[in-house]
């Protein structure tokens, strides 16, 4: 059984307290008196809240890690950066300002590239080349490839929209395959 209880403000509203409690996959929330009131604060707290604690790792299995804490934002960044890094239509990052990172193995194999006069910064497995999170100073960012546990929301915005691949228009129309096409 999990049990927490997480104080949240939520874009500058009041702040709200919800309670998880958990037994395998079904979750309850209760949210204290006064927000019980603001039924669009309920749906808001709920909505952003991920699991408190998410485990992950590289493909190699070099590295592992624990994040304990709430993501505020999820991201699917087409920006030129995370496309090169990524080699792929876009990067999809978790964002926390208060969520905490702890290597559970394999520290001395993360590396991390940090682009050239820009913001832009990769850590990555220095066996497999798998992205791993990172901490700036304000904001740890994971990919949410990284994870083996799965995250409770999808994402927030495609950002960087304008930067999109020539070749990433209406990718739901193309079809789609469980395994390997034969």
């Amino acid at each position: 059984m999990f049990h927490s209880t997480i104080l949240y403000r939520w874009r500058g509203h009041q702040s709200c307290r919800l309670t998880i409690h958990s037994s395998r996959s079904r979750f309850a929330a209760r949210l204290n008196s006064s927000v019980r009131r603001r039924r669009g604060m309920l749906g808001a707290c709920i909505g952003i809240l991920m699991q408190t604690e998410h485990l992950g790792s590289c493909l190699c299995g070099a590295v592992r890690f624990k994040v304990t804490g709430v993501f505020e934002r999820f991201y699917l960044c087409h920006c030129s950066h995370c496309r090169k890094d990524t080699g792929s239509a876009h990067a999809a990052n978790l964002f926390s300002s208060t969520a905490e990172l702890v290597w559970l193995s394999g520290q001395e194999q993360v590396s991390t590239f940090n682009l050239p006069q820009t913001r832009h910064t990769k850590c990555f497995c220095s066996v497999c080349g798998s992205a791993l999170p990172y901490v700036s100073p304000k904001m740890l960012v994971v990919p949410a490839g990284s994870l083996d546990t799965q995250p409770s929301v999808t994402p927030d915005a495609n950002i960087f929209a304008a930067s999109r691949a020539a070749w990433d228009h209406n990718l739901a129309l193309v079809p789609s395959f469980d395994t390997f096409p034969s």
